[in-house]
């Protein structure tokens, strides 16, 4: 029951994290333009989003690599 429980975890995260790393503005904007992020590149707005997205990705990497390694030593 609880190796069903983080595999479905590990699911939900994994296809978060895509999602997540799509969002981020890379060298050409990427999908974060097709969401407001290539409006006013260079505001103060935007900055703060981008921050806070890079948090959001840290702490989804990081319960990524927790439910990875529960499943390996519970597997």
């Amino acid at each position: 029951m609880l190796v069903a429980l983080i595999t479905a975890l590990h699911l939900l995260l994994a296809l978060g994290l895509i999602g997540l790393i799509l969002l981020h503005r890379g060298q050409g904007g990427g999908m974060s333009d097709m969401f407001g992020g290539g409006i006013g590149g260079s505001a103060q707005g935007s900055a703060v989003a981008e921050r806070n997205l890079n948090r959001i990705t840290v702490v989804a990497v990081l319960l990524f690599a927790t439910t990875s390694i529960s499943l390996l030593v519970l597997g």
